[in-house]
């Protein structure tokens, strides 16, 4: 392992430690007032491209130290992303339900 790989594990594995807290705070709140979809949109999508980015080094002969646990923590924080795009149309959803009453 290089220090490009530790620095980029070390990051990935702070962004992932944070998902799960931010996603269980917004699902206590019950609300998406605070939550910002196209910011969740927009990790999500940076995640996507780290993964095609692992993906292309697993397969290709210029990359001859290709790092399988980097492209399994890209997808454990890809899946926090998403769970955490499920709770904000949850919680929109609540939302209008709160506001009909």
């Amino acid at each position: 392992m290089n220090i490009v790989q530790v620095l980029e594990t070390i990051m990935l594995i702070c962004f992932g430690l944070s998902w799960p807290v931010n996603l269980v705070k917004n699902y206590k709140a019950r609300s998406a007032k605070n939550i910002s979809l196209p910011f969740l949109l927009l990790i999500t999508f940076g995640y996507v491209a780290g993964i095609t980015a692992k993906l292309i080094a697993l397969y290709s002969p210029q990359y001859p130290d290709p790092s399988w646990y980097l492209l399994t923590i890209y997808i454990i924080n890809l899946l926090m992303m998403c769970a955490n795009i499920a709770v904000y149309f949850r919680n929109a959803h609540l939302d209008k339900v709160a506001e009909k009453k």
